[in-house]
C-alpha cells in the first residue's frame, strides 16, 4: 500500500501452498522482507538467507507494484 508517496505496507497476496518446504520459506521469508521493504522504500532489498528463489520473486513483484503505482499516481495527475 502506498499512502503519501510512502509505502506503507508490503503483503505478499499469493505464496505457494502444495509444498511444505515452500510454505514453511515463506512463512519465514515473507515477513522479513515486508519490513524491508518498508524500511527501504523500494524494491532494493536484501536477500533472505535460504529463500533466494522467493526473495528475488518478491522483488520483481514488488517492483512491478511500485510502477503500477507510479503510473496510476502520474495519470491521475495529467488531466
Amino acid at each position: 500500500m502506498v499512502s503519501g508517496g510512502q509505502i506503507t505496507e508490503a503483503v505478499a497476496l499469493q505464496t505457494p501452498s502444495a509444498d511444505r518446504k515452500s510454505v514453511s520459506i515463506n512463512a519465514r521469508a515473507t515477513p522479513t522482507l515486508a519490513t524491508e521493504v518498508l524500511s527501504a522504500q523500494s524494491a532494493e532489498i536484501d536477500t533472505v538467507s535460504g529463500a533466494t528463489y522467493t526473495s528475488k520473486s518478491y522483488r520483481a513483484s514488488l517492483q512491478s507494484a511500485i510502477d503500477l503505482a507510479k503510473a496510476t499516481a502520474q495519470s491521475g495527475t495529467k488531466s
